[in-house]
């Protein structure tokens, strides 16, 4: 174990995992208390490890329905946590549908299912106003809700809604309320979007576009499983009986974790660390050759918050008191692939993001 003089050093620290079991708090730079000057550290290490025992309830539940997606399964928790909304990346079939559904169960929230298709039109999503009649003759419009009002909301292929469609989606994403004929109608509480794309399909697609892709805290690339994953999926699966997810959490629970995700505290290392990291990726005031020759344009200012949310959850989700500079390595990839972009020369050369993005991280590592 380690105290806080080790854990909150800016170098030497971050290759610890385990949280420590006394606080020195005359260690603790005014940057570290930001988050911690009114707690009782005991019982913030304690709300912690509390929380850290729920989330393992809760991935070894998503770990009997879901084989070989772990940290597919991970980075999404740490994405619920953070109070974000995700997009899955992965050809048809890799059970992103499967994790939604299991999630929604397992947590306790409300889900539904949006197919995205062309003709998909924002009141199918939203909802409209109906006229109806009542008594003596008297006419009202009545609001009928769309699916967006829901705490779990799975956008299916994303990229095939209009851009109409696609700017709709975007509202409820960024202010939790839609407005339709001039009144605004809040959404349920906690509300998140999953959404998918298939990378290999692109006729009839819709670019998503950058707006709404840094609308999204994490962009996560689902893969294959596996040999020995597929082999258990496919034994379990096809049977006569599979198993079925059991609620662990309530959409409340899961509040209260967010909550607390936002008072871990943060050390003056991965602050920095983070904000390196982020400044190194825009082209205009980069000191890395790669990024001044490959990049047409790098990471905003929500690329830094993303990170710094999703760093304490990633720690909340391991029952750690509080991130490290791997947790910041851990996370760079899936919070900055959308929000940066290859210039034509990159892609000519066979340049891919990932390779930007681990030359970014070399310094923290």
């Amino acid at each position: 174990m380690v105290g806080l003089r080790n854990l909150f050093s800016p170098y030497s620290s971050h290759r610890s995992r385990q949280p420590p079991r006394e606080w020195e708090t005359q260690d603790l730079s005014a940057t570290d208390l930001r988050s911690a000057n009114t707690e009782d550290p005991q019982r913030l290490l304690a709300e912690i490890e509390m929380l850290g025992t729920r989330l393992a309830m809760v991935r070894d539940r998503i770990g009997r329905i879901i084989f070989g997606q772990q940290e597919v399964v991970d980075l999404t928790l740490c994405t619920l946590l953070a109070g974000g909304h995700v997009l899955l990346i992965g050809v048809p079939g890799l059970a992103k549908t499967r994790l939604v559904e299991t999630l929604g169960t397992i947590l306790g929230m409300n889900e539904k299912r949006i197919q995205c298709t062309p003709d998909l039109m924002p009141a199918d999503i939203l909802g409209s106003e109906v006229l109806e009649e009542g008594e003596g003759g008297r006419r009202s419009f009545r609001f009928i809700p769309g699916p967006v009002f829901s705490q779990l909301l799975m956008a299916d292929e994303i990229n095939r809604a209009s851009p109409r469609t696609q700017s709709a989606l975007l509202q409820a994403m960024q202010e939790g309320r839609v407005s339709v004929a001039g009144h605004y109608h809040a959404l349920p509480t906690p509300f998140h979007v999953l959404a998918t794309q298939n990378p290999l399909e692109q006729e009839g697609t819709y670019p998503l576009p950058e707006a709404q892709l840094d609308r999204f805290l994490m962009q996560i690339d689902v893969t294959y499983p596996d040999r020995d994953a597929e082999r258990r999926m496919m034994v379990a699966t096809t049977g006569v009986e599979s198993e079925k997810a059991v609620t662990v959490m309530s959409p409340t629970d899961l509040q209260e974790a967010q909550r607390l995700v936002r008072r871990i505290p943060v050390s003056d290392g991965v602050v920095e660390g983070i904000l390196d990291l982020v400044r190194r990726g825009r082209p205009d005031s980069t000191d890395v050759p790669e990024v001044q020759r490959h990049v047409a344009w790098g990471p905003g200012p929500r690329a830094s918050q993303a990170l710094m949310l999703a760093s304490r959850a990633r720690a909340a989700l391991d029952g750690r008191l509080a991130p490290s500079l791997d947790d910041v390595v851990a996370l760079a990839k899936p919070v900055l692939r959308h929000r940066m972009a290859l210039n034509f020369a990159a892609r000519a050369d066979g340049i891919t993001l990932d390779d930007v993005i681990d030359r970014l991280c070399k310094p923290l590592m």
